[in-house]
């Protein structure tokens, strides 16, 4: 069964990337967001929208389904466009705004700081499909979120470099 302490353990990390993904962001000015460069297959665009589709599919749908309060957070199309298998577009005008993508990202994460709380710890050991990291259970959905956004952190790190812009760390 899963503990309190692990869960606690997992909505700490997913805080903890946050974050971190937060810092990398703070000086990427917004005109560059679709910007690729050559060599590079993605933009920081594609991956914080990707980043708040992730989180969703993580920490809420996977934990409790969907709910009527979803359609308020991401349109089917914006989950759609950032999902696994999507591929990056440079051309602004065939992308939600740098405002929109920025605000469902906040939006999917205040809501999952509202709801994960509430579920009961009974329901971290329900078993779910790939992906997971850990455990093939709601906890493992969670353990993996936070990996899942340090690993494109990295990414929007690596674009930052490529942006001509200093590290974070």
């Amino acid at each position: 069964m899963a503990d309190a302490n692990a869960v606690e353990i997992a909505l700490s990390q997913i805080e903890f990337a946050r974050g971190y993904t937060l810092g990398l962001l703070a000086e990427i000015p917004e005109d560059r967001w679709f910007e690729i460069i050559p060599g590079m297959p993605t933009h920081v665009a594609w991956q914080v929208g990707h980043l708040a589709m992730a989180e969703y599919g993580l920490c809420l749908f996977r934990q409790r389904g969907r709910q009527p309060i979803d359609t308020e957070l991401m349109t089917s199309k914006f989950r759609k466009q950032f999902s696994r298998g999507s591929q990056p577009n440079p051309d602004e005008d065939s992308n939600p705004s740098v405002a929109e993508i920025r605000e469902v990202f906040e939006r999917v994460h205040e809501q999952c700081k509202l709801e994960l709380p509430t579920f009961s710890l009974d329901s971290y050991d329900e078993e779910i499909d790939m992906p997971y990291a850990v455990y093939n259970n709601k906890l493992g959905a969670l353990l993996f979120c936070s990996k899942h956004e340090m690993l494109h952190a990295g990414q929007i790190g690596l674009i930052r470099r490529t942006l001509g812009l200093d590290p974070v760390r």
